[in-house]
Formats: structure tokens, C-alpha cells, sequence
């Protein structure tokens, strides 16, 4: 199976990390586009490993970037289709690599946290729900992405972590409202939802959604 490996920022204090905070990229892109996330929050979490890895796949000849699915997986089902089977087909190389780091550095699932942009974020709600009760993350977070459920969603097995959701109220790209039918989907189970749309925004990541997502890691970080 595939290694997933990126650009990572050490923890703030120069210590041995005691936490972490996964940032997964959207199509096309790589570990560099949201690595530069962590000057907006070691402040948070100054023992905090930052990484932010590389989809395992090529995006193809005409792009440098990478994809953690093929957008046209099959070209003969719809879009939520392909995406439904693109996270569960890419599930485990990510699984693996957390795994990896809990192991390897100590870190506890409950002292991590799982976000992502558009592709990435529907990786990272995806797996970060994915996840046994044993697993339970700090909080998972998703913009400008959808929530493509588990096999076994709803389950009482699962971990049930909190959640942060924003969405651009003018994204080209991933429906808005496919944030909102998440936001409902998780609150109807009982989740801690925290949901943010920022007016006037496509996508990419506003000021206004990066204010909400730093005061949902200064909540959910001192718990």
C-alpha cells in the first residue's frame, strides 16, 4: 500500500509532540497548499506536529498535483456516486498512515485532528467517522467539502467526534449545500456540529471560515 508523506511543521515548543493536526489537500493540489495553516494555529496547540501528505495518487499528465480519487471514476455514474466510491476506495492508505503516527509518536487519536479541503475534506469527514470508538478524534474538519457516510454509519461501534463544517455560499466547484445536508445529517445523530457559511465567498477559504475553524480548535483542543 501506498506511504503517505508530506510537508510537516514541528510542534511550537520544541518538544516531543504531544498532538497532531492532519491537513488534506483538494484535488489537483498537494501538501503545500494547506501546510501554511499551522502558523495560524500552533498557538493553540504549540505541541502540535503538523502534516500535511501528498494524495497518493497522480492527478495524470497535465498536472503536477494529486488526487486522493479519480473525479470520473466511472464515467457512467453520477458525481456523488463516484465520490461515494473514491472515499471508500481511498480510505485505508489514509487509515494506514494514521495508524502510523499514533504509533510511531505516541500521539493519541483524542489528542489528533483530521481536516481537509473540498476532495480532502470529503476524506477527512469520510474517515474520521470512519473510525471505532477507540479511535475517537479531537475533531475532524471539512471545508468546501461533503459528507460521503461510512459502510456502517450510525453505528454505536463508531466514534462520534466533533465536527467542523464551512462552505462558501458561492462555491463553483462542491454544492454548498452539500454542507448543509452534512450539518443535518450529523445533527440528526447527535453530533457536535459546529457550521459556518461565509457570505459571498466560492472556493477557497475566507477569513471569516478560518476565524470559526480557529475558535473551533481552541474549543474542541481544551476539552
Amino acid at each position: 500500500m501506498t506511504k503517505l508523506s508530506g510537508p510537516m511543521v514541528a510542534p511550537a515548543n520544541g518538544q516531543a509532540p504531544d498532538s497532531a493536526v492532519i491537513l488534506l489537500h483538494g484535488y489537483g493540489s498537494d501538501g503545500n497548499d494547506l501546510i501554511g495553516l499551522a502558523s495560524h494555529w500552533q498557538h493553540l496547540l504549540p505541541g502540535a506536529l503538523f502534516i500535511s501528505p501528498n494524495a497518493p495518487q497522480p492527478v495524470g499528465q497535465f498536472s503536477a498535483g494529486f488526487q486522493w480519487f479519480p473525479i470520473d471514476w466511472d464515467p457512467s455514474a453520477d458525481r456523488l456516486a463516484n465520490r461515494q466510491t473514491g472515499v471508500v476506495t481511498a480510505r485505508p492508505v489514509l487509515e494506514e498512515f494514521l495508524n502510523d503516527l499514533w504509533s510511531q509518536t505516541g500521539i493519541l487519536p483524542e489528542r489528533t485532528i483530521l481536516g481537509g479541503f473540498s476532495q480532502g475534506a470529503m476524506m477527512a469527514l469520510h474517515t474520521g467517522l470512519a473510525l471505532p470508538k477507540s479511535q475517537q478524534l479531537m475533531g475532524v474538519i471539512g471545508v468546501s467539502g461533503a459528507f460521503l457516510p461510512p459502510e456502517q454509519f450510525g453505528s454505536d461501534a463508531l466514534a462520534k467526534p466533533p465536527v467542523c463544517l464551512v462552505h462558501g455560499d458561492m462555491d463553483e466547484v462542491v454544492d454548498p449545500n452539500h454542507s448543509a445536508d452534512a450539518d443535518r445529517i450529523l445533527r440528526d445523530e447527535k453530533f457536535d456540529v459546529h457550521y459556518h457559511v461565509s457570505r459571498g465567498v466560492g472556493h477557497g477559504i475566507a477569513p471569516d471560515g478560518l476565524d470559526f475553524m480557529t475558535n473551533f480548535i481552541s474549543a474542541v483542543s481544551q476539552k
